[in-house]
């Protein structure tokens, strides 16, 4: 079994620097935890994606739309949809986990 907290996970995280860290990378999908600070730069993924909301709060900007989002709320992009979070609190971070066959040349 695996399990993580997003409390224990943030504070290896800041421990590192780091702003992603993938936990599980399988053919079919990948789980990590992104921590943003300052502007998300993530441009369009190869793979479908979710994102669970893990802690604070934000915008999220999908296809020219824009939603309030929280801890607990889950959102859906396909592949290939620009989209990135934006006004987000300090401390937000959000579980990820891309799904579908890997493109060839790696990457998500």
């Amino acid at each position: 079994m695996m399990k993580w907290t997003v409390g224990d996970t943030l504070a290896a995280m800041a421990a590192k620097n780091a702003t992603f860290e993938r936990f599980v990378e399988m053919e079919a999908y990948d789980v990590s935890l992104y921590r943003l600070e300052g502007i998300d730069t993530q441009t369009p993924h190869a793979r479908d994606e979710l994102y669970i909301v893990a802690s604070g709060t934000g915008s999220f900007v999908c296809a020219g739309e824009t939603a309030a989002v929280a801890a607990g709320d889950v959102l859906f992009v396909p592949a290939g949809v620009a989209h990135h979070f934006e006004n987000f609190s300090e401390g937000f971070s959000t579980w990820v986990i891309f799904f579908g066959p890997r493109p060839a040349k790696g990457g998500d």
